[in-house]
């Protein structure tokens, strides 16, 4: 039997780096690795059969709902413009991580639909089975298994528009992909 500090070092880094991919933002990141730990230590995990599946439904969940929080809050903020005095400029910092990322995996992942994106978090970053998949985000394994292959066709769309060549990323294995996209999370 595991307790809250060996649980929550087994699955952390998994977590944090699910949270990253969604989000794309380290801060908003390592606060959702928080809040998805403390409803896993509130609950009752010991009963739970499959953890790491669990775990992981419970972050993709929490990353969804803050990605409805901000783009609500967005477009509220575009909405009202006008009351907004501050300079429209963005800060040095941020433009420097967005030009890091384009360079990452993670950009090209940040341009597919949140939905795809978390099936693909979940896929290749996790090694999840579509079944896993399927029944973390509460979807239909044909969903699972649909989403999959949209996503994988517009990442190609992606990499090829990127000028990635399809012999380039054809001849990378999937762990230096990895290596790529686990990069963007440092």
């Amino acid at each position: 039997m595991q307790s809250n500090r060996e649980l929550f070092e087994a699955y952390n880094k998994a977590v944090y780096r699910t949270c990253y991919y969604m989000v794309h933002d380290a801060a908003d990141a390592e606060d959702l690795c928080q809040e998805v730990f403390i409803t896993v230590f509130r609950s009752h995990w010991q009963d739970v059969e499959h953890v790491r599946a669990w775990i992981m439904k419970i972050a993709v969940n929490a990353c969804l709902n803050h990605l409805k929080r901000s783009r609500s809050l967005q477009q509220k903020v575009t909405q009202n413009l006008h009351l907004w005095n501050g300079n429209s400029e963005t800060p040095v910092e941020r433009l420097i991580e967005q030009k890091e990322t384009e360079l990452e995996w993670a950009g090209y992942l940040s341009r597919l639909p949140v939905k795809i994106r978390a099936v693909l978090t979940l896929r290749y970053m996790h090694d999840f089975s579509l079944a896993e998949i399927s029944e973390a985000l509460s979807i239909p394994l044909g969903t699972a298994k649909s989403r999959q292959h949209k996503g994988l066709k517009m990442m190609r769309r992606i990499l090829l528009e990127a000028g990635i060549q399809d012999e380039e990323w054809r001849r990378a294995p999937f762990e230096e992909a990895g290596k790529y996209a686990e990069a963007s999370v440092k």
